[in-house]
């Protein structure tokens, strides 16, 4: 996977934060050399958050995010700060940008104290600092710019890849799972619902991660799967299928093959597979007239057939004999009360960060509402749960 196609899920996500007119976008744009926000000396010409995936060196692929002023005015100004606040799921480096003239506000300070509370890596600019003749003595992640003049401009890029380290750390999808020259069976169902001309993200990463620890892989459909396992001459050490198709490739595999899925190891690539096992025991106390929230972290045309509208839902009746009520979000909208629901029911999340999967968890477990991912969900109501789990064996016990 090249550095210019890497998906936003996996790129390391920059905040920019402060007040109106501290001097955000023309921060944001001398980092980035581009001019990716809107600057005036009007206050709050930043309105959304504006967010842009580049290369940026040293760093290599991120996702920069602009924000509003956290002292916008108004009921749209209420609506901008909530929107900036909301980029705090997602960021995996805040940088807080700091009207030198002017030095920290007490809603810088307040943001401040939010960053450590969530232990989130952070940098404070003080820019402008061309229109001041007395710097004061910076504190560690603390640095003086000007966007207008560059100074120092260079120095926070290079800070900002320094703590880079403290904020991403570089996860196994499948390989540790394997060992060199090991063989992989990857069941890729294609039907109404695949893209045309191309694989899901989870496929591609897994084939990626699986040829980066030199190992080998088959891709195969349902239809095709038996004579696939037919014609090898060496055992495959896992085969990992599509969710969807779980139930089939249960049966037409061998008891002695390890199975698993793509949606069970993005769970625990992305967030919390032991949350996720504990949020499928809810799905045998769903009854009549429960709400469940059905959501997606990215945003595509429906089909016919669609996972989280039509077969999630059928599946869930067939399995509880209830008929719930469903709420369906997808992209970046979850709510903030999900006080309601008795069951959450979330994709893989392969187009989320880590950051905001795991922000989307912490807000589920804060209102004790459980919350259980595609895969795990459909291998419970299929009763493979167990088998799907034997590459993990330190989890497996918990059931």
């Amino acid at each position: 996977m090249s550095l210019n196609n890497t998906p936003s899920g996996e790129r390391l996500h920059i905040g920019f934060f402060g007040m109106r007119n501290a001097g955000k976008s023309s921060v944001v744009n001398a980092v980035t050399n581009q001019e990716l926000s809107v600057v005036s000396d009007v206050l709050g010409t930043t309105t959304d958050p504006v967010k842009k995936a580049m290369e940026l060196l040293p760093l290599g692929p991120v996702v920069i995010i602009d924000t509003p002023g956290l002292d916008d005015e108004g009921t749209l100004g209420e609506m901008r700060v909530q929107k900036a606040k909301e980029v705090l799921a997602k960021t995996d480096i805040a940088i807080l940008v700091v009207d030198a003239t002017k030095g920290k506000s007490n809603l810088d300070k307040e943001l401040l104290s939010i960053f450590k509370e969530r232990k989130l890596p952070h940098i404070v600019v003080y820019n402008k600092t061309d229109l001041i003749t007395e710097k004061s003595e910076l504190k560690e992640n603390e640095i003086c710019v000007s966007a207008h003049t560059k100074e120092n401009i260079e120095k926070l890029k290079e800070l900002i890849a320094k703590i880079s380290k403290l904020a991403k750390t570089q996860k196994p999808l499948v390989s540790d799972l394997l060992s060199e020259g090991d063989l992989v069976v990857l069941v890729i169902p294609i039907d109404e619902a695949a893209p045309k001309g191309r694989l899901i993200l989870p496929q591609q990463m897994v084939i990626r991660d699986i040829l980066d620890h030199h190992c080998m892989c088959i891709c195969t459909q349902v239809e095709e799967l038996t004579e696939t396992l037919k014609s090898l001459s060496k055992k495959p050490k896992l085969v990992i299928t599509d969710s969807q198709a779980f139930g089939k490739v249960a049966q037409l595999t061998p008891s002695d093959i390890t199975l698993t899925s793509f949606s069970i190891l993005m769970a625990r690539y992305k967030g919390d597979l032991k949350t996720l096992i504990n949020g499928a025991s809810q799905l045998s106390r769903i009854k009549d007239g429960d709400k469940i929230l059905i959501t997606e972290g990215c945003t595509h045309h429906r089909q016919c057939n669609d996972i989280g509208t039509v077969k999630m839902p059928a599946w869930i009746e067939s399995f509880t004999n209830a008929k719930p009520n469903y709420t369906f979000t997808s992209g970046g909208t979850f709510p903030d009360d999900l006080s309601e629901f008795k069951l959450i029911v979330h994709c893989g999340g392969c187009m989320l960060n880590e950051k905001e999967m795991k922000a989307r968890m912490q807000k589920s477990d804060a209102q004790n509402v459980p919350i259980v991912n595609y895969g795990v969900a459909i291998a419970h109501m299929h009763g493979i749960l167990k088998r799907s789990l034997a590459p993990f064996p330190d989890i497996l016990k918990l059931l």
